[in-house]
């Protein structure tokens, strides 16, 4: 109420002018307009609930296509989730297959290394072995010639020394006769 004692008197006459005639209730069923209120509304109702009808049976059949297509395309998402499925599965199984040869194959060339090793060493072992034994018959050879050899000058140089000429020709006459006798 402070900001009415603030308005100039004039506008306060004004105001209060205009309450008076506004807030009254007119009994005057042609001057308020009541009659052709209720048959604009009955127009309307009438007129509108065909248009409403119309409208709300073709949102509703709009609605029930869609609902429709969402579920024909839930059905095919099924179906091509469970194409998916079955192929995961298979790429699974193939998955394990190709593991399963894998390992297979790892232990066949393991095994295969293992035995191409072995027979390689025994290869060499045997190869070491040959080697030693040739080696071995070449050096009692070079021995053995060597020895011989030893041998022979040591007789040469003891028959140097000790036969005389005389022996010799013995020697030689024994050898003839006992050759002469075998012809």
């Amino acid at each position: 109420m402070h900001y009415i004692d603030t308005l100039p008197p004039s506008l306060i006459v004004i105001a209060e002018d205009h309450l008076e005639k506004s807030l009254g209730l007119n009994t005057n069923i042609l001057d308020t307009n009541i009659v052709n209120l209720a048959i604009l509304i009955s127009l309307l109702v009438y007129v509108g609930r065909q248009a409403v009808s119309s409208i709300l049976s073709s949102r509703q059949q709009k609605v029930l296509n869609s609902i429709q297509e969402a579920e024909e395309r839930q059905q095919q998402a099924n179906l091509r989730l469970n194409e998916a499925q079955k192929q995961l599965s298979q790429t699974q199984m193939v998955i394990l297959e190709i593991k399963k040869e894998a390992e297979i194959t790892a232990q066949q060339v393991r095994e295969s290394t293992f035995t191409q090793g072995k027979l390689d060493i025994e290869r060499l072992v045997t190869s070491g072995k040959s080697s030693i034994v040739s080696a071995e018959i070449q050096v009692k050879k070079k021995l053995l010639q060597q020895v011989a050899s030893l041998a022979l000058e040591r007789v040469l140089k003891q028959l140097k020394t000790e036969v005389t000429p005389d022996m010799q020709s013995k020697i030689i006459d024994d050898n003839i006769a006992t050759l002469g006798g075998k012809l």
